[in-house]
């Protein structure tokens, strides 16, 4: 099953009868099994790395520290919920170190980014500071490098 996992992740457009070859299984058992984990909720979602950039169409993305006073019982996952349920919000991670959340949002302004982080973010009860970072530009995202020309990078060996 791992194996299945990690093909799917590295490429979910993989077709079965592929990875059926690749793990000397049936197709069929491939698509049983990949039914199998999206039904138990292991495969969570496909999806699609897109260059928007190149496409024409700019976005900002930023990355928020929160700081937070848990709540009695629910600790910080009430926050944490009531933050991930945002339309701008991508990516809530619960960290350890000097901050308790880190968000990562997108907009379409540098001004929409910031309006969210001042109207929505910091008047949640529970949070107590918020630092926000800015994505200036992508290199590599979800192990994909972005705007590489798979050009030849060999030296050049001369007598």
């Amino acid at each position: 099953m791992r194996e299945l996992l990690e093909m799917l992740e590295h490429d979910a457009k993989l077709p079965p009868a592929e990875i059926a070859a690749m793990l000397k299984k049936s197709e069929y058992e491939v698509e049983a099994d990949i039914k199998r984990l999206e039904k138990d909720k292991i495969i969570l979602s496909y999806n699609t790395l897109i260059d928007w950039e190149k496409f024409g169409t700019d976005t900002v993305t930023a990355i928020i520290e929160i700081n937070l006073t848990p709540e009695r019982e629910t600790g910080f996952d009430a926050i944490a919920e009531r933050i991930y349920r945002y339309d701008e919000v991508r990516t809530v991670y619960l960290m350890s170190g000097s901050f308790d959340l880190l968000v990562i949002i997108e907009g379409k302004s540098l001004k929409e980014v910031a309006n969210f982080v001042a109207t929505r973010l910091s008047t949640i009860d529970g949070v107590t500071a918020t630092r926000s970072h800015f994505m200036l530009k992508a290199y590599k995202k979800d192990g994909v490098i972005i705007g590489d020309e798979e050009s030849d990078r060999r030296l050049v060996v001369s007598p």
